[in-house]
């Protein structure tokens, strides 16, 4: 039993993980990359843009440590 939950909790980990990879990739990431690339839809550099930027990046960094401590529960 010990072996399906830590299997189970290793999948749950790696979920949470990438859930904040994607929160920086898709809030902090994109719009940086659009800005420097020249896009026309890209969001001009404001204090909004920048202030939500941070936003997701902070939820991204705030999520991935949950997932570490979920990983703490694994069983020996």
């Amino acid at each position: 039993m010990s072996a399906v939950h830590n299997e189970q909790t290793k999948l749950l980990a790696t979920a949470l993980n990438n859930i904040a990879v994607a929160f920086v990739v898709i809030g902090f990431v994109t719009p940086i990359t659009a800005m420097s690339f020249g896009v026309a839809s890209a969001p001009s550099l404001r204090s909004t843009t920048a202030f939500f930027a941070a936003i997701w990046l902070s939820a991204g960094i705030g999520i991935h440590p949950i997932g570490r401590c979920v990983l703490r529960s694994i069983k020996p």
